[in-house]
């Protein structure tokens, strides 16, 4: 603990001052710097971000954060009043000059304009912590760095720096406290958070934890990928039922537009941020990242209990769709994510045609707003040419739970 650690460096401080008429005047100046730069370096690694600023900010948004001081109870008992802790925008150069300091620089110039950015730190007896509490920041505006090459405002990292000084009793030494947030992509307008959200899961998912603020790499192994996709999305939707083996292949073949790789061929592959959400997929207006936070709002907001009970085989081709349809017999249905929109639910079925021979037809997907004005449930039930959920479930046994109660007995 970083308690006893200091209790130990004051014990050690006391005996060497104690044994200074042996030390001589060359040795003690020496040993009670040292002991100094000990000291400060266990005091700048006790200040942490407790509670950290949301990671995709908007300007003229209210936010909080928190940070503490975990040598504060014991390190500032005698301070007549509380030290302020202030918080600053900085870029991400300015956040690697820091790091590359060991913080011993201090900021030159804030980033962006910050308001109600100065809060005491307290120390709170009952709980034994001493913390700075942000509640009522607003980032008021934002200066925005030169880009390098297509780079886009929403690629642009940036962090709060979080500083103080406290001068430590009993020692009386002074030290500059400072502390970063986590990367942070400051947006001006609601649309740019999609595209924000990609760079935040991109850094999160894939720096390491010792790295100069913010590297990332432009390249990750496909499993890695598939991993992060698989946590993002039961995270988001709240459901324990993750992505199967055959969500993953759909997902390859359309982020590496590849129809004719094996499942164990993508595995080895690698997958650029570009690739993510920067190209435009093939034939379409958006990128993968796009569609994919599309389908998550859609299942978040309307489809979760659906998915929940393993209802939407969501992610697969139209293609391959005909293909598991087309032997089977009438009505038999089954749901997709729309290949062609963002943020849609499609149902594929079997219909006899005039030939008699099997077609396989799409109804138009439904969207978040078409399923808030009606179930999927009841949608279903809705639809007479629909019977059996694929391969072979009656559909009233399938989503019979799932139907509103007041429709019935009506009619």
């Amino acid at each position: 603990r970083c308690e006893n650690l200091v209790e130990v460096y004051f014990q050690l401080q006391q005996q060497v001052m104690a044994a200074s008429t042996e030390l001589g005047p060359e040795l003690l100046p020496r040993l009670l710097e040292r002991f100094n730069e000990v000291l400060s370096s266990l005091v700048k690694s006790s200040f942490l971000v407790e509670k950290q600023p949301p990671q995709v900010l908007k300007t003229q948004t209210k936010f909080q954060a928190s940070v503490r001081f975990l040598l504060g109870p014991q390190l500032l008992k005698a301070v007549p009043k509380p030290y302020m802790v202030r918080a600053d925008m900085v870029t991400e150069k300015q956040a690697r000059e820091l790091e590359l300091s060991n913080y011993s620089n201090t900021l030159s110039e804030s980033t962006g304009e910050i308001l109600h950015n100065t809060v005491a730190l307290e120390t709170n007896p009952t709980s034994g912590t001493c913390c700075a509490n942000f509640k009522n920041v607003l980032l008021k505006k934002i200066k925005r760095c030169e880009r390098k090459g297509s780079e886009s405002v929403t690629e642009e990292k940036c962090a709060v720096l979080f500083s103080t000084n406290v001068t430590l009793t009993p020692s009386n030494v002074s030290i500059h406290l400072q502390v970063l947030s986590l990367p942070i992509v400051v947006i001006v307008h609601g649309n740019q958070d999609n595209n924000a959200k990609a760079t935040v899961l991109w850094d999160n998912a894939f720096s390491d934890i010792e790295r100069v603020p913010f590297v990332v790499a432009e390249r990750v192994p496909w499993d890695k990928m598939c991993d992060t996709l698989n946590l993002k999305f039961m995270a988001e939707v709240q459901t324990t039922k993750g992505l199967l083996k055959e969500h993953y292949f759909f997902l390859a073949q359309k982020i590496f537009n590849d129809h004719s790789a094996s499942p164990e061929d993508f595995q080895s592959r690698h997958v650029s941020w570009a690739q993510f959400n920067k190209e435009i997929l093939p034939g379409r207006g958006f990128t993968f990242w796009q569609w994919f936070d599309g389908v998550l709002d859609l299942t978040k907001r309307c489809l979760k209990s659906y998915w929940s009970d393993r209802l939407i085989m969501g992610f697969i081709s139209k293609q391959y769709v005909c293909k598991l349809l087309s032997m089977e017999p009438d009505g038999t249905f089954l749901l997709r994510f729309s290949d062609s929109e963002i943020g849609g639910v499609t149902i594929a079925y079997v219909i006899q045609g005039k030939d008699g021979s099997s077609q396989v037809e799409n109804i138009q997907p439904f969207s978040a707003k078409d399923l808030s004005i009606r179930s999927l449930g009841d949608r279903i039930r809705d639809l007479g040419q629909l019977r059996n959920l694929y391969p072979n479930t009656p559909k009233d046994q399938a989503f019979g739970s799932h139907y509103n109660s007041e429709w019935e007995g009506q009619g």
